[in-house]
């Protein structure tokens, strides 16, 4: 890759940004849905 180390730490802090959102997003999911416990367990060992 020849792009420049700004552009890539840009596009890795806003691709950082979505899959910490989304994984949110999936965890409440569960939780609403009842898959609450398995998500919970796993947080929590």
């Amino acid at each position: 890759m020849t792009d420049d180390d700004d552009d890539m730490a840009a596009f890795s802090d806003k691709h950082q940004r979505r899959v910490k959102v989304t994984a949110w997003i999936v965890i409440a999911a569960l939780i609403l849905t009842g898959g609450g416990a398995t998500v919970i367990s796993l947080i929590l060992g």
